[in-house]
């Protein structure tokens, strides 16, 4: 009979370690050396979040904390859990305290999505010491926690697991007898094995998730259960990479590409856009963005690139996937070729901000707009100098900037692609304008 009981318990449930030697990973942190390993040895508590990808072992941890601590170990979800499962959890640390003198850990997992007043309304029993608080979250807790439940907590960062740390939970699952699945004869070769680690993506969930599966699914002949290749296919099917929409690994991976771009490296910038694509990020976000960097890092040494970006987006649109994802590789290749200059990007920025500290500065009377007899009594437009009528089309020596802020240089372009030629136009003007200042 298998290790099942009448209550179901999945297999990454009951693999769950009792004690640090049985957990895998995160040696950054829980190493024999480390100061949070030798605290949670000896028993010793404190508030802390735990900050990581799923799958990464911070409830398993949290757990393993108030076994060592001699805790009770209060669970609450901040997707389901409001103010009064915060204070139903508190009078339940309360009792316990009083009944037995022994602490309380409350674990609220996913706490990133507790809003400002159920973040406060745990801050005076943490400050107090009625509950040792634990969070876990897979956001970056510096955006998604305010600072006064941030500032009372030690974070600590869990990492993705490796796919060897994934490879011997698999085969040590296969192995226990207790827990696992070392009652049932299971047939399945060491690629295989190392494939399905891959598969889970640094996700010890995912792995047992699909080992789980894969014996349920697997055909037995004399008692033995031989997993094949089309088993670990149906199994992993549609498995998507970690991507994490709207979270740290969306804004990590485009930023990725953007730098890649940036750095001149079209095969960095190709593999962190397919790895986006490969997530399901949505395509036309990637359009977007490819149009961004074609204005912020190529701009006018080559503009083309904010062409050929409009045009990927264009033709996308057109063709949908998966024929459109090659224009918007061609054009994300062609930018991260291109010459760089973020000339415009700074220009803009600085003008920006002239404008925010300047006021309304007034425009000056000879480039106003004249079209009433009024206007013009009143001296609009007047002594303007339309370009087009002077030599080379441009008016040496006049001005365009408000009288009080005299003049402004903000673009500088760069020494390289088109703006070489734009630097030694703009100098040439800007000599024949001191030549001819009024």
């Amino acid at each position: 009979m298998s290790n099942k009981d009448q209550t179901f318990h999945p297999l990454a449930d009951r693999m769950r370690p009792a004690s640090l030697d049985d957990y895998i990973g995160q040696q950054h942190i829980l190493g024999a050396d480390k100061p949070l390993a030798k605290a949670i040895r000896a028993g010793r508590l404190h508030s802390m979040l735990f900050w990581g990808p799923p799958g990464t072992g911070k409830t398993t941890l949290a757990r393993l904390i108030a076994n060592y601590a001699q805790a009770q170990f209060i669970n609450i979800s901040a997707v389901l859990a409001g103010v009064k499962d915060i204070r139903a959890a508190i009078e339940q640390a309360h009792q316990y305290s009083a009944a037995h003198n022994k602490p309380t850990i409350l674990f609220v997992d996913e706490v990133h999505r507790f809003n400002k007043a159920q973040q406060d309304a745990l801050l005076p029993y943490v400050e107090d010491g009625t509950v040792c608080f634990i969070g876990a979250t897979t956001e970056n807790p510096s955006f998604e926690l305010n600072n006064a439940l941030l500032s009372r907590c030690k974070t600590y960062v869990l990492k993705r697991l490796s796919d060897d740390d994934l490879n011997g939970l698999l085969k040590r699952t296969l192995q226990d007898k207790d827990k696992g699945l070392g009652n049932e004869t299971v047939n399945i070769s060491d690629e295989l094995l190392q494939l399905m680690a891959r598969m889970a993506d640094g996700d010890a969930r995912r792995a047992l998730g699909f080992l789980e599966i894969a014996v349920d699914l697997a055909d037995e002949v004399g008692g033995v259960k031989t997993i094949t290749p089309d088993v670990i296919e149906n199994v992993t099917a549609q498995t998507l990479r970690r991507f994490d929409k709207g979270g740290d690994y969306f804004y990590d991976q485009i930023s990725a590409m953007h730098k890649s771009v940036r750095g001149s490296n079209p095969d960095a910038a190709l593999y962190w856009m397919c790895r986006m694509l490969d997530g399901g990020c949505d395509p036309l976000y990637i359009a977007r963005r490819v149009v961004r960097m074609a204005s912020e890092d190529i701009g006018n040494a080559d503009p083309r690139g904010l062409q050929l970006a409009l045009e990927a987006w264009d033709v996308y649109e057109r063709l949908g996937s998966p024929e459109g994802e090659l224009t918007l590789a061609q054009a994300v290749v062609y930018l991260a070729c291109a010459p760089k200059s973020n000339a415009v990007y700074m220009a803009y920025n600085a003008a920006m901000k002239d404008a925010r500290e300047n006021g309304t500065s007034e425009v000056p009377m000879h480039i106003r707009n004249a079209p009433t007899k009024l206007m013009k009594e009143l001296d609009y437009g007047k002594d303007y100098r339309y370009a087009h009528d002077e030599d080379d089309g441009f008016a040496a020596g006049e001005t365009y900037f408000p009288d009080n802020m005299g003049e402004r240089i903000y673009y500088h372009p760069v020494n390289r692609g088109l703006e070489i030629k734009i630097a030694e136009k703009m100098a040439r003007l800007r000599e024949l304008n001191q030549k001819n200042k009024k």
